[in-house]
């Protein structure tokens, strides 16, 4: 077991905080990218853990971002 396991697994609430927050970081930067470099008008993402994300590039080349994230107590 490696160390982040060891730390996921002795503070779980901190690791599902930690996914939580890498969620609309993920979207703002390497999905947003990757719509930009190939020029894409329309995107939609699921991750299989209740996260979505749609992009979609408004008219005056603006993107618009939608993205939703569950957490289950």
């Amino acid at each position: 077991m490696d160390v982040k396991s060891l730390e996921d697994a002795v503070n779980p609430e901190r690791s599902q905080n930690a996914r939580k927050m890498k969620w609309p970081a993920f979207i703002e930067s390497d999905v947003v990218n990757f719509f930009n470099l190939n020029q894409l008008e329309k995107m939609t993402l699921e991750d299989g853990n209740g996260n979505k994300a749609k992009l979609t590039r408004q008219k005056d080349d603006g993107i618009k971002v939608e993205f939703s994230s569950m957490t289950i107590l």
